[in-house]
């Protein structure tokens, strides 16, 4: 189960981003058809490579897992944002967005 897990958020991820498969892979140095052979389940990559395919999206291994957010890293983008705020501006935006949610 954990790899086909693992096979939809890869392909998802690379969706997001609007890359091929073929594309990803030679970013990442491999062979043309190799994130293609991690969806389709015919490999999965060393921890080395996924940490590459985590720097490639631009995520922390654990947003690679946290399948609940679609877009991490627009998300730790504006968390960063939100840290920089000051309380009341804060306060402001949570109430806008309990509102939205």
């Amino acid at each position: 189960m954990f790899e086909d897990d693992f096979r939809k958020r890869l392909t998802e991820l690379r969706e997001l981003k609007k890359v091929s498969a073929r594309d990803m892979s030679l970013s990442l140095g491999q062979n043309p058809s190799y994130i293609h052979f991690i969806e389709t389940g015919k490999s999965m990559p060393s921890m080395s490579v996924f940490l590459f395919i985590c720097d490639y999206f631009k995520i922390t291994p654990a947003e690679f897992f946290n399948t609940s957010a679609k877009q991490p890293e627009k998300l730790r983008a504006i968390m960063a944002k939100l840290e920089s705020l000051d309380s009341t501006t804060f306060e402001h935006i949570a109430g806008v967005i309990d509102r939205l949610s």
